[in-house]
């Protein structure tokens, strides 16, 4: 999101007769991984009194790291942020959060039934403490116990290296791209996801051909197949705008090691070599 073209985009409409209420931000892309700029559209939400939602459910995790969560800078500026926790910290499926700063009761006054037979607000305690009237779909699973167990048996230490770690794999697997025949960065990694083309021997040095685009969008799919045929790894790829299929690697398992970067690597070589 560009902060300029937002708050050019918030005048237009206006000047149109419209009333503009909501602005949601990304802290983490589901494909390129890129971040918001959050201090920038704080700034643009505050001059207009527009609610900033942050939609960090791939990147809040990085909040963890006081290495990488100068990505976030400026979250804590959000009227409300969504995180996943099972996916960058693989706590189990699933476990989400949603965070309001406000503390007036406003899931409550949005959901809340009052459905007498259920929520009682004559108890003894907190009626405050009865989160399902603040939900739409009422009972759910308990998904901060996930949480809450792994981020007692490894500690926010433990928590920041795995955060710190898939950086590092990322990394690590950037350089090794760079350094090797035939692979291709879509840009350069800002987060844990890693884009690439692998450029089989038969179309490099034929960028500048006209079929070059969908001849290297097959390679991708077919690569795929084989992996999954073979049974030797799996791995996601897609299209991206005018960009034909290229893979995306997100390594977030604390028992992958460089061992299993190096084979991953190796293994795209042996399966599209005589593409």
């Amino acid at each position: 999101m560009i902060p300029e073209e937002l708050e050019k985009e918030i005048e237009r409409v206006k000047s149109e007769g419209a009333v503009p209420f909501f602005v949601s931000a990304t802290s983490g892309t589901t494909v390129l991984g890129a971040f918001d700029p959050l201090g920038p559209v704080a700034d643009v939400c505050q001059r207009h009194g527009l609610w900033l939602h942050v939609d960090a459910a791939w990147g809040g995790s990085a909040l963890l790291s006081r290495k990488h969560r100068q990505l976030l800078a400026g979250i804590e500026r959000a009227d409300s942020v969504a995180w996943n926790p099972h996916k960058m910290l693989t706590v189990g499926l699933q476990c989400s959060a949603f965070l309001l700063r406000d503390d007036s009761g406003l899931l409550q006054r949005c959901h809340g039934a009052g459905a007498a037979y259920l929520f009682q607000p004559d108890k003894f305690y907190d009626v405050m403490f009865d989160t399902g009237d603040k939900t739409v779909q009422c009972g759910r699973r308990v998904d901060c116990l996930k949480l809450w167990l792994l981020w007692k048996a490894v500690g926010s230490e433990g928590l920041e290296q795995r955060v710190d770690r898939a950086f590092a794999c990322t990394r690590y697997l950037a350089a090794e791209m760079k350094r090797r025949d035939g692979f291709q960065l879509v840009l350069e990694p800002e987060f844990i996801n890693l884009c690439f083309w692998f450029v089989p021997p038969s179309l490099r040095g034929q960028q500048g051909c006209t079929d070059f685009g969908p001849r290297l969008g097959k390679v991708a799919p077919a690569i795929k197949e084989r992996m999954m045929k073979e049974g030797s790894m799996m791995v996601g790829y897609q299209p991206h705008g005018t960009r034909p299929n290229f893979f995306r690697q997100i390594v977030t398992s604390p028992a992958v090691t460089r061992a299993d970067l190096d084979f991953f690597l190796d293994e795209i070589e042996r399966l599209g070599c005589d593409l």
